[in-house]
C-alpha cells in the first residue's frame, strides 16, 4: 500500500458544546484512525477570529492541526465521516 503524508486543519464550532475541547480532539483522532491512517502529530492552535464571517453568531473558531500518514482515499473518507458533525465547521486536507 502506498501511503502519503497529509496535514489536515479542522475548524471546530463549540457553540452549545459543554465538554472540553480535548474530547473533540480525541473524536477527530478516532475518525482519522478509522480511515486507516497513522497519526503523526496533533496540535491545538487555539481560537482564531475569521477574516470574513458568514455567520455573525460565529465570528471565531478553534483550529486543530493533525498530521497523518495514510492512503490516497483517506481525504474523502475523513470528510464524509465528519460531514454531518455540527461541531466540525470546516475540514482542509493538504498533501505534503
Amino acid at each position: 500500500m502506498n501511503n502519503k503524508k497529509y496535514k489536515a486543519t479542522f475548524i471546530l464550532d463549540t457553540r452549545g458544546y459543554n465538554e472540553p475541547v480535548e474530547t473533540l480532539i480525541e473524536k477527530i483522532k478516532g475518525v482519522v484512525e478509522s480511515a486507516n491512517c497513522k497519526i503523526l502529530s496533533v496540535e491545538n492552535l487555539g481560537q482564531k477570529t475569521f477574516a470574513r464571517t458568514t455567520d455573525r453568531s460565529f465570528p471565531a473558531g478553534i483550529y486543530i492541526e493533525v498530521e497523518f500518514e495514510g492512503p490516497a482515499t483517506s481525504n474523502s473518507v475523513i470528510k464524509e465521516k465528519l460531514r454531518l458533525d455540527k461541531t466540525v465547521n470546516r475540514v482542509l486536507v493538504m498533501a505534503e
